[in-house]
């Protein structure tokens, strides 16, 4: 198979996807990559993907796919093209979530070939309770750019793609837990209200009142807000950020997995 054009989907609030997307990109080699960014919202009118190779991209929120991307997942559909998969959690377990994206790129009309687990720094990571901190890295980029290129190199081999590609997951998938209402906050001294979260926000969440406010209905608390203001205004304080840093700090690699033996 010749591979001339890579399609990458990816939503990525805090832009760890789309690095393990771009880097995997890369090692497939194209020349030419089209980016579809689902981060912000759900394309206008569904989207065919007719030829070349498909890179999905998304994080994992409590052990399955995030709710959004599978919701503006579903206007992106295949041709029967080859698709590479992964999944980029914050240290803890993807659980289901990978075997969940397989399920859906093969029920858009995509053959799954490759796909693996990555790491990035956990949405409640905090710098004084750091978890999965500055990932993924470049040991992260290194692998998932090798793993692009194995999965070229398989693609221009002109073997079968096997029907099945085992991962890890159980299906029916995990049940997630109830949502709380709980959303980042603002600190009023702090807040120049320039705007800027309001315009990051993947889920239109955020806006300005008397101060800056997050809906907590639509808020999937992702944290980018927190995490990329420029004035540190935003917090959100949560016990599972104390949990996460006491039980999953210790560095845990990608997994990846293929199709063929």
């Amino acid at each position: 198979m010749n591979i001339s054009v890579v399609h990458t989907v990816f939503f990525s609030p805090t832009h760890t996807s789309l690095q393990i997307a771009d880097a995997i990109a890369d090692g497939l080699g194209a020349s030419e990559c089209r980016e579809l960014d689902i981060t912000y919202e759900k394309p206008a009118t569904d989207i065919l993907i007719e030829r070349g190779v498909a890179v999905f991209a998304v994080p994992v929120y409590g052990g399955r796919v995030a709710e959004t991307a599978v919701e503006r997942m579903q206007a992106i559909r295949g041709n029967n093209i080859p698709a590479v998969i992964a999944v980029v959690y914050g240290n803890r377990d993807y659980e289901d979530a990978l075997i969940e994206l397989r399920n859906i790129v093969r029920g858009q009309g995509f053959v799954p070939v490759s796909g693996g687990a990555f790491i990035g720094e956990h949405s409640y990571s905090r710098p004084d309770r750091p978890v999965a901190a500055g990932r993924p890295d470049k040991n992260d980029i290194d692998v998932a750019f090798s793993f692009g290129v194995k999965t070229a190199d398989f693609l221009k081999s002109g073997s079968d793609i096997p029907a099945e590609l085992p991962v890890k997951g159980n299906f029916p998938y995990k049940v997630k837990g109830p949502k709380t209402p709980q959303t980042p906050i603002t600190v009023p001294e702090l807040c120049t209200q320039c705007g800027y979260c309001i315009e990051i926000c993947p889920t239109q969440a955020i806006s300005l009142q008397d101060e800056i406010v997050s809906d907590p209905e639509p808020c999937i608390k992702c944290c980018a807000c927190v995490k990329e203001c420029p004035n540190q205004a935003r917090i959100f304080d949560t016990p599972f950020t104390d949990y996460l840093f006491k039980n999953f700090s210790s560095r845990r690699e990608p997994e990846l997995f293929y199709s063929w033996k």
